[in-house]
């Protein structure tokens, strides 16, 4: 099965000082590929976390995607510790040169944004429409900007190129009953259907408990058998269905 793994970089993230809004959209992006994502990992800017985390990802899963950390400044070391993951040296690319040049001119395409040229031998490059500094891919790696706006660019541009599954359907049912009343008979549902993923979520509203009840998978008539099967179950336990999609 084609599945995907993300590494944020950036000791932002992990000091809270920036909210990541690249997982839930790499997430929904994949999901609709039908490239279902199975792992997040966050690590500091340091090189060796970050080899750590690629080595470990990488041999994994069909896909990785890294966010973060291929800017101008000294603590952009992503372009470095991926070519280090992957043993190969940093080089200047002359394609990614140009592609600066065209935003930059001059004295303006100075040593710290010539940084973001610097590619590991044998990468190709992805297209940023938004500021030409390019991201790149390594083997099953493709290394992206951490900026969102970028990020989605680049995802768009390498999208053709993901050998994608078919797309990932959901089914959800809310009813009005406390989780643990549920928990026995929805195990059961799950391992009658174990090509769906099954994930119960409560919440607590003023009228008492609710749970939704998600199912997630390729094949829209198991999900829809499955959405019956929440229902009975929903029946049989005298829980009012409060919402279902």
């Amino acid at each position: 099965m084609t599945d995907a793994a993300i590494l944020v970089i950036g000791n932002e993230i992990l000091s809270g000082r920036t909210r990541d809004a690249n997982i839930q959209f790499l997430a929904t992006e994949l999901g609709a590929l039908g490239i279902p994502l199975a792992e997040v990992r966050v690590v500091r800017d340091d090189t060796a976390d970050i080899v750590a985390g690629l080595d470990a990802l990488r041999s994994r899963y069909t896909y990785v995607f890294t966010s973060g950390g291929i800017g101008p400044t000294h603590d952009d070391i992503t372009s470095a510790s991926v070519a280090a993951a992957f043993g190969v040296e940093l080089v200047r690319d002359p394609e990614a040169v140009r592609r600066l040049a065209l935003r930059h001119r001059g004295d303006d395409l100075n040593a710290a944004r010539l940084k973001m040229a610097d590619i590991p031998a044998g990468a190709s490059l992805i297209d940023n429409p938004i500021s030409q500094a390019p991201g790149f891919r390594i083997g099953n790696v493709f290394v992206l900007a951490g900026v969102p706006s970028i990020l989605q660019a680049m995802f768009a541009s390498l999208k053709p190129a993901l050998a994608a599954g078919a797309p990932l359907q959901s089914r959800s049912v809310t009813m009005a009953v406390r989780e643990g009343d549920l928990a026995e008979q929805l195990a059961a549902i799950q391992s009658r259907h174990p090509e769906v993923e099954i994930g119960s979520y409560p919440t607590f509203a003023e009228d008492g408990p609710r749970v939704s009840i998600v199912a997630r998978g390729a094949q829209v008539a198991v999900l829809d058998q499955v959405e019956g099967e929440v229902r009975a179950l929903a029946a049989d336990l005298g829980a009012t269905v409060i919402a279902a999609d």
